[in-house]
C-alpha cells in the first residue's frame, strides 16, 4: 500500500488548479434540434422549421424554398429555457381531442425525442402553454 502511495503522490502535482469553472447559470444548451411543422389553412401551407443547438435556423415551405438565419442570443436563451420547461413534457403526453375547425392551421413541434401538436382553432381549444411560446417564438423569429 505504500509503495503505492508513493507512486501516487508525483501525479498529485500534476492535478490543475487554474481550470475554469464550469458555469451552470442560465439554461442548459440545447441538445438536439428543434423542429417546427406548420401545416394547414387556407392554401394549404406546409412549412418547417429547423433549429440547432447553436440557433442556426432553416425555414423551408411546401414548394422547397429556404431561408436561413441566427436566432439572437435573447431569442435562443428563450428557446432554451423553453425546451427545458418541464410543462413541456405534460403537454407531449397529453392527449388532444379532435377538432372541427376547417382551414385550421396544424402545428407539430419536435424536440428531443418529445413530440407534441395543436391545431389553433380558438373558439373549441387553448393551445398547450409552452409549446404555443415556441411556436410564436420560432414564427416570430424566421417568419
Amino acid at each position: 500500500m505504500a509503495a503505492v502511495a508513493a507512486l501516487l503522490v508525483p501525479l498529485a502535482g500534476c492535478a490543475r488548479i487554474d481550470a475554469p469553472p464550469v458555469v451552470t447559470d442560465g439554461p442548459p444548451p440545447l441538445v438536439s434540434e428543434v423542429v417546427l411543422e406548420k401545416s394547414g389553412g387556407i392554401a394549404g401551407l406546409s412549412d418547417t422549421v429547423r433549429v440547432g443547438p447553436d440557433g442556426h435556423w432553416t425555414r423551408t415551405d411546401r414548394a422547397g424554398a429556404s431561408r436561413e438565419g441566427q436566432l439572437g442570443a435573447e431569442k435562443l436563451t428563450r428557446l432554451r429555457q423553453l425546451a427545458a420547461d418541464p410543462r413541456l413534457a405534460t403537454e407531449a403526453a397529453a392527449t388532444v381531442p379532435p377538432t372541427m375547425c376547417a382551414d385550421a392551421f396544424t402545428y407539430r413541434l419536435t424536440i428531443g425525442p418529445r413530440q407534441v401538436g395543436y391545431v389553433d382553432c380558438p373558439p373549441e381549444t387553448t393551445p398547450p402553454a409552452v409549446t404555443a411560446q415556441v411556436v410564436d417564438l420560432l414564427n416570430g423569429a424566421t417568419g
